[in-house]
């Protein structure tokens, strides 16, 4: 890697924001958990391509993130986790998808799942981790089944999409249409918890970019209980207290959802993208042109538009950082503070998220415009991350028609319309 290229962490003046601390005694510290996944890069490039090629992201990978401590970066300190904040949480997610845009993408959701069961109460988060503390979680996050009440819990059946890393998940978190009750006059969406045994791997995920994220279908082929205290309404999560919040003291969990997990979508990309540019000045330094119109038996680094996209790539993805950082870290200030979220601040962060994923996409576009015929090639990392990094930022929440326009009517003063 040219360490010239390279955005430190340093440079943004975050290296002692709330999220970069643990209130565990015996954590290893950020810069430890970082160096780990320093470690792990060379091993993930190397399995890129089978990566892709399984589409999943393998058992020894899975291993190597648990025992690397990544899995434990957000999980509640009384289950043997770290607490560490979302601002370490990208350093460590976007180091790792300088290697591999799936595994890092795989990881980063085991990871922030265990935030997100944080928030839950604590009887949930017993029933996830007592018998094995080292349990991850898959989302399938749209709300497309209706649960049923029934006595003490819920009672639900069918498949929910898109679940990634499913096949190193010990549990899944899957969005239901709650019914009507005495506080909901409508129905109202929110999430329910279930343990494997009571869900089976659908096979759906056939795709052109992020194929080795394993992000299948969770299936449930006849209706089965839920209890009560699995239960999460996307209100709560958006409130600046939901229930969990009230057991893990860390402000962390009392952070509103959509004002910082979309980051673990981003992370990945933020570290695809600096892949991308590593890939290419190594490419750059060492390839002559064969020139079938003119410039043959040149190195690709003496061409201009070579060293035009370069710097139009490190800009993008330099932007990208400031704002995911900046904004991510001012939100965990203000949990710390005890300040709310406003919706001006939520709506801010929803559209630095997908402007970043933006950013990052167009650093790698940027590449990709010059690496010419020898970039197709399968073993070529860059033309892997071009399709990765296209297929993150086509992903709803970091979609950018879709979340402009939302901020855009809030400044227009009209209802915003979508998730924030």
């Amino acid at each position: 890697m040219n360490d010239r290229a390279r955005f430190t962490y340093g440079d943004l003046g975050l290296r002692d924001a709330i999220g970069r601390s643990s209130p565990v005694a015996d954590a290893p510290s950020i810069d430890q958990l970082i160096d780990n996944a320093r470690e792990l890069v060379p091993r993930l490039k190397e399995r890129a391509q089978r990566t892709e090629a399984e589409r999943r992201v393998s058992d020894q990978t899975s291993r190597e993130f648990r025992d690397a401590g990544f899995y434990k970066l957000m999980q509640p300190a009384r289950f043997g986790g770290y607490e560490y904040g979302f601002t370490a949480f990208i350093d460590i997610i976007s180091e790792l998808g300088r290697g591999c845009t799936s595994s890092s993408w795989s990881c980063s959701l085991g990871a922030v799942h265990q935030w997100l069961v944080g928030t839950f109460p604590l009887q949930a988060q017993e029933d996830v981790w007592n018998a094995n503390p080292d349990a991850i979680v898959c989302v399938s996050y749209a709300p497309s089944v209706k649960a049923a009440r029934t006595d003490g819990g819920y009672l639900i059946e069918g498949k929910w999409h898109w679940a990634s890393n499913i096949d190193n998940s010990q549990w899944a978190l899957v969005g239901v249409m709650f019914p009507p009750d005495d506080e909901h006059p409508a129905p109202y969406p929110g999430f329910l918890l279930a343990p494997r045994e009571d869900w089976e791997i659908d096979d759906t995920w056939f795709v052109a970019g992020q194929a080795g994220t394993g992000s299948k279908t969770v299936a449930i082929d006849k209706p089965t209980f839920v209890p009560e205290h699995r239960k999460i309404t996307f209100a709560e999560l958006s409130s600046n207290a939901p229930p969990g919040s009230l057991v893990n003291l860390n402000p962390l969990y009392r952070i509103p959802f959509l004002s910082a997990v979309p980051v673990c979508l981003v992370s990945p990309l933020l570290g695809t993208a600096q892949g991308a540019i590593d890939e290419f000045i190594a490419m750059a330094g060492s390839r002559v042109t064969r020139g079938a119109v003119a410039g043959g038996g040149a190195q690709l680094c003496d061409f201009f538009p070579v060293q035009s996209r370069l710097a139009e790539a490190t800009a993008s993805l330099d932007a990208a950082r400031l704002l995911i950082y900046r904004d991510t870290a001012e939100v965990e200030a203000m949990a710390a503070c005890g300040q709310k979220i406003s919706v001006e601040h939520r709506i801010r962060n929803r559209r630095d998220h997908a402007f970043a994923a933006k950013l990052s996409r167009e650093a790698i576009d940027a590449l990709f415009t010059c690496v010419g015929g020898a970039g197709l090639a399968l073993s070529q990392p860059l033309q892997r991350m071009w399709r990765d990094g296209n297929a993150i930022s086509k992903h709803i929440s970091l979609n950018w028609d879709a979340v402009s326009s939302m901020c855009g009517q809030h400044l227009l003063g009209l209802e915003p319309k979508g998730q924030y």
